[in-house]
């Protein structure tokens, strides 16, 4: 559904490009002395400075005694050999306790902090890794301990784009400093988090809505199956259930034999509020399904408050549906955290060191152009997307399956969350340690009509394709009386899909990410400074592009996998929290945000057939996609009807950026997986 941009947008994240990285390297060491403060204190990673934000302003100190809760992201021991194990396939999974052993921090060092906290008065308590340590004490006690001063800030809304979600105005907390430890302390913490209270993500889940004049629907909640979809949505498409998904990618053999996650827990890392009772209503009423199951609810950092549309309660609602209609058998364990960056990291160390969810999924996210600024500025720390990394590397160890999705603007991530027209991918799915989930459009044909002036025009899918908007932009313009420009500046739409600027590429994806295509509809112009980082903010427009070829990109690539998560061509969606006029049940909802969850269902169906966890899947499907019956349907076709806005295939190759290695023959990966065990 809705994307953090679920697959979710914000105007802070983690990351940065090189010389951000460098920072952060040395902000890590510990040995980088703030200026005048060479002897007892150094700055550590964190993201603080609010000011940052554009439009934002300073309205009065932070009350010394509000409460506060900040996590301390510890660096993990032998990283690069954990690392190198999780990129080659770590078969023989450790748990949480031996993984502290190894690459978790020692007591010692561990006791170095909580005490040091402890003298000001600030209680913490250890997660079970030894990675992550969260602190709850007062504003002014976090203000002497970290030698900062904290300011309350007004900060603006920020408006979404073609169907995705909005950052709502908020008044937050943060410091225009940066938080300093003692050395030896400082030595062994990779990130701060927490000082600022700033929401910055959004969810990956898009709407047909997002499209003028096409669209109806009715009022009224669903009563029973056999909905109607052309009522629901004006349109007898974007009906879908996850058992459609489960038929069209390979997995109908395996659940009619009696894989259906029984026994397995899949995970949702989310940062709304689940509507109670909307999945087992969706389930039941929608699906037609008869199964007992638990959902279990467990609030992070407080947790993101009441149920709610604005703050992306239908994310959570689609994830939850979602990944249980695949899994119909799978118990559901959601960690519903606040908005902010500490509570999104400690959702996922949660599910990490709870250890009890067999596969975890997530919806939110942030491009990468978003985090380059906000490190640049100073609104977060260069090493916050390393800790994001530590998660998903602790995951991998312990068997746990991981997937993100890749996001909802294309190649284009960042023009919803910095309004910039650069290429970029998504956050956390550009991590080389999670599955990143990407978007096709299935075969449609369907006549668009203005309900107001009447006019007409036709479109046509004949084969299932990258996600992107495109094939739209003719119809729209046509009906609308407008440019084809006009519509490609809306409608700028589709499945996240590039190449990291921040991550390496990790060793799986050497052998098939060569040589890439696009096709240059839009041509980035009006280069200017936006929060700190020159970025280009205008296009120019080409409605029939030929197709160029490039040498490979250094970055990780996403995504990695693909289904179908065009609006257009997607799903149902049962919210009980919809704003008022509109219903609980409503067609034509897509976005990455399908199918990372989707991929986590299917994950517990590979997990109930193999008969134990599959772990973290990347390096098993890059190896078997290398091989002559790979389980994997690559769409290589190149040129203007298989692409993200930019990125096109390469006929003869088996990795497009659109779509990463493409679409999955669920049930042949899991025969291979059988075999090659």
């Amino acid at each position: 559904m809705p994307r953090s941009r679920s697959s979710a947008r914000a105007a802070t994240v983690a990351g940065a490009g090189v010389l951000a990285l460098a920072f952060a390297a040395s902000l890590g060491t510990g040995t980088a002395h703030a200026a005048g403060n060479t002897n007892r204190r150094v700055a550590v990673g964190s993201g603080t400075n609010v000011a940052a934000i554009p439009g934002a302003r300073v309205v009065g100190t932070a009350a010394s005694r509000a409460p506060e809760q900040v996590s301390f992201i510890l660096k993990e021991r032998n990283k690069a050999s954990l690392a190198a194990q999780v990129e080659r396939g770590f078969n023989h999974h450790i748990g949480v306790a031996k993984f502290a052993a190894r690459y978790g921090q020692s007591t010692a060092s561990i006791h170095q902090l909580t005490h040091y906290l402890a003298t000001f008065g600030i209680k913490t308590s250890v997660y079970r890794d030894h990675v992550d340590v969260t602190a709850r004490g007062t504003v002014g006690e976090f203000n002497k301990a970290l030698g900062v001063h904290q300011e309350n800030y007004t900060v603006p809304a920020q408006a979404g784009r073609a169907g995705s979600g909005r950052i709502p105005a908020q008044v937050v907390r943060g410091t225009s400093q940066r938080p300093q430890l003692p050395t030896k302390v400082a030595d062994n913490v990779l990130a701060v988090l927490g000082l600022s209270t700033y929401s910055p993500f959004t969810s990956d889940a898009t709407h047909v809505s997002g499209i003028a004049g096409t669209r109806s629907r009715i009022s009224g909640n669903p009563t029973s199956k056999g909905i109607n979809c052309v009522q629901l949505s004006g349109s007898p498409y974007g009906c879908n259930t996850p058992s459609d998904f489960v038929a069209r990618y390979g997995l109908a053999r395996a659940e009619k034999a009696g894989d259906i996650g029984k026994g397995r827990t899949v995970g949702i890392v989310t940062l709304a509020a689940l509507d109670k009772g909307a999945p087992q209503y969706f389930w039941s009423h929608v699906m037609g399904l008869k199964t007992k199951r638990k959902v279990t609810v467990q609030n992070i950092d407080g947790g993101p408050g009441a149920p709610s549309d604005a703050a992306g309660t239908g994310e959570t609602d689609l994830d939850v549906e979602q990944s249980g209609g695949v899994a119909s058998g799978a118990n559901v364990v959601v960690y519903q955290a606040a908005n902010t960056d500490n509570g999104f990291a400690d959702a996922f160390f949660t599910a990490a060191t709870q250890n009890k969810a067999d596969s975890v999924s997530s919806s939110w996210g942030e491009s990468e152009t978003v985090i380059h600024a906000s490190v640049a500025t100073g609104v977060e720390t260069p090493t916050y997307q390393a800790a994001f990394d530590e998660a998903f590397l602790e995951m991998a160890a312990q068997g746990q399956s991981a997937f993100a999705s890749a996001g909802d603007e294309g190649a284009y991530d960042a023009t919803a969350d910095l309004k910039t027209t650069n290429l970029a991918v998504d956050s956390p799915a550009d991590s080389p340690y999670i599955t990143s989930a990407g978007g096709t459009t299935l075969p449609i044909s369907e006549t668009l009509t203005n309900k107001k002036t009447g006019a007409k025009a036709s479109f046509d899918v004949t084969n299932e394709r990258a996600w992107a908007w495109d094939y739209l932009w003719k119809p729209v313009a046509t009906i609308n009386g407008t440019t084809e420009a006009a519509a490609a500046n809306k409608l700028d739409t589709g499945g996240g899909g590039g190449f990291s600027t921040v991550e390496p590429r990790p060793s799986y994806q050497r052998a098939l990410v060569g040589r890439w295509s696009a096709v240059p509809y839009l041509t980035p112009t009006g280069y200017q400074t936006v929060s700190g980082i020159t970025e280009p903010t205008t296009w120019r427009f080409n409605g029939s592009p030929k197709v160029i070829s490039r040498a490979t990109s250094s970055g990780r690539a996403e995504p990695d996998v693909s289904a179908d998560a065009d609006p257009y061509t997607g799903y149902l969606l049962y919210e009980p929290s919809a704003p008022s006029g509109k219903p609980a049940l409503q067609a034509g909802w897509g976005g990455t945000s399908y199918v990372a969850p989707q991929l986590n269902g299917s994950a517990a169906v590979i997990d109930s057939a193999l008969g134990h966890r599959v772990g973290f899947l990347n390096p098993a499907l890059y190896r078997l996609a290398a091989g002559i019956a790979s389980p994997m349907l690559p769409l290589n076709r190149a040129g203007t009807t298989n692409d993200n806005l930019y990125y096109t295939g390469t006929p003869g190759t088996k990795y497009n950026p659109a779509t990463g290695l493409g679409t999955p023959n669920l049930g042949q990966l899991i025969t291979d997986l059988k075999w090659n065990w």
